[in-house]
């Protein structure tokens, strides 16, 4: 499945929506000069490289706070300020690449990262650090939905879904790398050298991209045509997108909306995306295309894409922190546990991309939810404090494997109807959902986790007292065999009711996690069921079909 507009040819989107007035497609389609898999290789090394940052210096983050003399708290701004500046070009991207053209555009943007991480990398203060973080977002922004749509006007219909299979690897299996590369490079020479590592990849990728790709002619035709800036949009979405990933990253930190910073931040983000929603609808040159959503297929795309990153980040999150903090697993072992998924995913997604020719995007997308439901209901009653370092593993990889199904698909479901000069458009507010869904998952799990905990070791300590039976048989077994083992009775009492005490920690953490995967499990099969919604397609030609 691919773009519905292979078969447009009429100045307007089809009857279930889109935005204005398009340009034709040329008479014969075009064509890239190199091999388009050449292209892609290209364009996958630039997004891989700033994917990964999204997570490789999450370990580091101790160390960093450390040697430039700043608290853990203050060091968090580090991965905020790149989240925040990253997450406000992502919807604009598309109009970017308009006024600038895409190649242009995309070499600034490869420009801006790979010096903004040489200036991570010699920063001598956590000022210093968190100002460059935010540039270096800046031109991370733009790779993602740039090296999609380069992607999708680079191939033919019936190859689309390999294409962004070798994307999805990038945006999918980053993230699960990164921390365990960040931990080993930490622990091995400094954490300077998570940037630095950029510098390589982002030089080679930049001569490769001024190399091999070319802006199609439509690209061309629209940079032509003049464009004005919408100061008040470009305004409303930075106050609105920055609000809204402060308040996701510090909510939990700051007891949400008991916090008046929070609480004002939800304000401010409520009332300028909305106004942002407003005014871009009816402003005659949009920075982003907001009328893209009339068309419904699209619209829900962008929400399964959006619950994709819920799910994503989710699970990434929780299981190297269950083993973590329950299990006294380091960082690095964690990681190893969940490079059993990623490794999955590596094969997985081209067996993937090869079915979206065969097989409706719409199928493979129900199939992806429903694996993805029936492998966190199995999480709910496989997840324990007994688990070893081989079931977690082969938990982790259940997991994943639904994923593997889902992100190729909805991506090319994006693009059923969309005109073909708007993939830089569809690109940028995909990636946008995609990373807010990621922000909004792992806010989710970690409030779900302290709150849920909370509630489970309220309901267990009212059935661990002097007047349980089973608690004090347990507590009088337990200090026996401490006595035995050397202790005298009083101290072997009292390590005894602190032992039970840890145990009841940990099975109230432990149901608090089960919680978590429960709702997941329960989103996925509202998913599995909207599924069906989405537009048929011809799977062999992209085209969409109107039965």
């Amino acid at each position: 499945m691919s773009e519905g507009a292979e078969g447009l040819s009429n100045s307007r989107p089809d009857d279930s929506g889109g935005s204005g007035a398009v340009l034709s497609r040329p008479a014969e389609p075009w064509r890239p000069k190199f091999n388009p898999w050449l292209i892609a290789v290209v364009v996958a090394m630039a997004a891989f490289m700033e994917v990964l940052d999204t997570s490789i210096a999450n370990v580091a983050l101790p160390y960093m706070a450390g040697s430039l003399g700043a608290s853990n708290d203050q060091s968090t701004w580090v991965l905020t300020s790149y989240l925040v500046s990253n997450a406000i070009v992502l919807p604009i991207s598309g109009w970017f690449s308009s006024v600038l053209g895409r190649k242009r555009f995309f070499m600034t943007c490869l420009t801006i990262f790979t010096l903004s991480s040489l200036l991570c990398g010699i920063a001598p203060s956590l000022a210093a650090i968190i100002f460059f973080r935010v540039l270096q977002g800046v031109g991370g922004g733009g790779l993602q939905p740039l090296a999609q749509a380069i992607l999708a006007d680079s191939f033919p219909p019936d190859k689309r879904g390999l294409a962004f299979a070798l994307y999805g690897v990038t945006a999918v299996v980053a993230p699960t790398i990164g921390p365990t590369l960040g931990g080993w490079i930490t622990d091995n020479y400094t954490w300077r050298w998570i940037f630095f590592i950029n510098l390589p990849v982002g030089i080679l990728a930049l001569f490769l991209v001024f190399r091999l790709i070319e802006d199609p002619p439509w690209v061309k035709r629209v940079r032509g045509a003049g464009i004005k800036i919408d100061y008040i949009g470009v305004g409303l979405l930075t106050l609105g997108v920055g609000a809204l990933q402060i308040m996701l990253d510090k909510g939990q930190e700051d007891d949400w909306f008991g916090s008046h910073f929070i609480l004002s931040l939800a304000v401010l983000a409520a009332v300028c995306l909305v106004s942002l929603v407003i005014w871009e609808w009816f402003h005659r040159s949009p920075i982003i295309e907001v009328q893209l959503f009339r068309n419904l297929n699209f619209l829900g795309a962008n929400g399964m894409m959006f619950v994709l990153g819920i799910v994503l980040f989710s699970t990434l999150v929780l299981m190297p922190l269950f083993l973590q903090t329950l299990l006294g697993y380091t960082s690095e072992s964690a990681g190893l546990v969940l490079s059993g998924g990623g490794l999955l995913l590596l094969i997985l997604m081209p067996v993937v991309g090869t079915l979206t020719t065969k097989i409706q995007a719409r199928h493979l997308i129900a199939f992806g939810w429903l694996a993805v439901s029936i492998a966190m209901l199995y999480s709910t009653q496989r997840l324990d404090l007994e688990i070893g370092f081989w079931s977690a593993s082969f938990l982790r990889v259940t997991q994943v494997f639904g994923l593997g199904f889902l992100f190729v698909p909805i991506n090319l479901a994006s693009y059923v109807g969309m005109p073909v000069d708007k993939s830089n458009s569809v690109a940028g507010i995909v990636n946008f959902m995609r990373n807010i869904g990621s922000s909004v998952g792992t806010s989710m799990v970690t409030t779900l986790i302290a709150r849920r905990s909370q509630v489970h070791q309220t309901y267990l300590v009212a059935h661990a007292g002097p007047g349980q039976p089973v608690f004090v048989q347990a507590a009088a077994a337990l200090a026996t065999r401490l006595t035995i083992s050397g202790f005298d009775a009083e101290l072997a009492a009292r390590k005894a009711y602190s032992l039970v005490y840890l145990g009841l920690v940990g099975q109230a953490s432990t149901l608090a996690y089960l919680d978590a995967y429960g709702i997941l499990a329960t989103g996925a099969a509202i998913m599995f069921l909207l599924s069906f919604a989405l537009r048929r397609n011809q799977a062999s030609s992209g085209r969409v079909s109107l039965e």
